[in-house]
């Protein structure tokens, strides 16, 4: 006799949050860093989103997502990703971990990976993990500018880069679920 499927993560949002930071070893003192270093990072929120959509429309794999029918870039929908990008920022500085939160971001995860982004269509899972780690790398340097003690610094990207990677971990949760009937 075969054991049943488990249900899918998304079942229990905050279950799959809290074994996912058990994993990557986000604890406490990971969590009180973040919290600490949030107001330093979230100075930088504009400078970071700018860098990360000026380094998508450098690739054409990235850039079709953010371009014009003639090509050129369509700097309102990037004014708008970075809005969401720099929101996103904010809620993650605080390392929530309820209910609304978790399934706003499996929202956000389905909707990258299911639903078609103009004119680009639906957002390819090696894009997703590229902009996290470019995320990762461009906080790293943030933190790194910012925290003048060296061991601080490090102690803060690894924090950091642990809850970026249980964020990543709920994104592609999106890209395991099939795609509804008729898309």
């Amino acid at each position: 006799m075969t054991e049943p499927d488990p249900p899918h993560p998304g079942a229990d949002m905050e279950r799959f949050v809290r074994e996912q930071m058990a994993f990557v070893g986000l604890g406490d003192a990971d969590i009180a860093m973040i919290r600490r270093t949030a107001p330093q990072v979230l100075a930088h929120a504009d400078a970071l989103t700018t860098a990360l959509y000026d380094h998508f429309l450098e690739f054409p794999a990235s850039a079709r997502f953010f371009v014009r029918e003639d090509g050129s870039p369509d700097r309102a929908r990037i004014e708008r990703r970075k809005h969401s990008l720099a929101r996103w920022l904010t809620e993650v500085a605080s390392v929530p971990t309820e209910h609304g939160i978790v399934y706003h971001l499996l929202g956000v995860a389905l909707s990258h990976s299911h639903r078609a982004q103009r004119p680009g269509g639906t957002i390819p899972l090696p894009l997703m993990v590229g902009a996290m780690s470019l995320t990762q790398t461009a906080l790293a340097g943030v933190l790194r500018a910012g925290l003048p003690d060296v061991r601080e610094s490090l102690d803060a990207v690894v924090a950091w880069n642990k809850l970026l990677l249980v964020h990543l971990n709920v994104l592609l949760l999106g890209y395991l679920l099939p795609a509804p009937a008729g898309h």
